[in-house]
């Protein structure tokens, strides 16, 4: 098996890295791909697996090791899942949230406009596509979050709902995550690409 050592790697280096070996050729003896925190682990893990590659994360001393199921990984590995919604129609309107509240005043004020704000953004309708959030706004993700049915209640419809991982460790909210995907830099990156608008708040 195949071993590659992304520990000490930042987000998204190691999806990155990975992604960049599948490039160079096949790798027919299978892949071990090893990090040191469990973010990096997850991020990689759904790559090759949004890839159709079966996987397993192992924890082995203080390290994770994403290693998969099967040999003859494939070059043609090294495409983003994401980029396959450019075959779709229609309008692809993504949201980036980076803060649990809306503006600079009154914590309690912002923490209600961003509520009313999530709680409303479905009335774009069918163009409402991905919803990205980033360092403070993991928050509203959470299990005791005040936003959290208004966004369930938009994956259910189809939205893509991504969320930091780096910004859920960062917080200590990794296991708190009560909707949407753990997502990594790169994703965040090619979803702003793909998307025909990109709303910040």
């Amino acid at each position: 098996m195949k071993e590659l050592d992304c520990r000490g790697q930042a987000c998204p280096q190691p999806v990155l890295m990975t992604r960049n070996l599948l490039s160079e050729g096949p790798v027919s003896e299978g892949l071990c791909v090893w990090v040191d925190n469990g973010v990096a682990a997850e991020n990689v893990r759904r790559f090759l697996e949004n890839a159709g590659v079966a996987c397993e994360v192992a924890e082995e001393g203080g390290t994770f090791a994403v290693r998969t199921q099967g040999a003859g990984l494939s070059p043609s590995l090294a495409a983003i899942p994401v980029r396959e919604v450019r075959q779709g129609e229609g309008r692809r309107i993504l949201v980036m949230l980076a803060n649990d509240r809306i503006g600079q005043g009154d914590p309690e004020l912002g923490a209600g406009l961003m509520k009313n704000f999530v709680s409303t953004l479905g009335e774009m309708g069918e163009g409402l596509w991905r919803i990205v959030c980033v360092n403070e706004a993991v928050r509203l993700t959470v299990a005791d979050a005040q936003t959290l049915d208004a966004l369930r209640g938009l994956e259910a419809r189809g939205v893509g709902i991504l969320v930091c991982g780096t910004c859920l460790a960062h917080y200590g909210l990794t296991e708190k995550r009560a909707v949407g995907s753990s997502t990594n830099m790169l994703d965040i990156v090619t979803s702003l690409e793909v998307a025909d608008s990109v709303i910040n708040l």
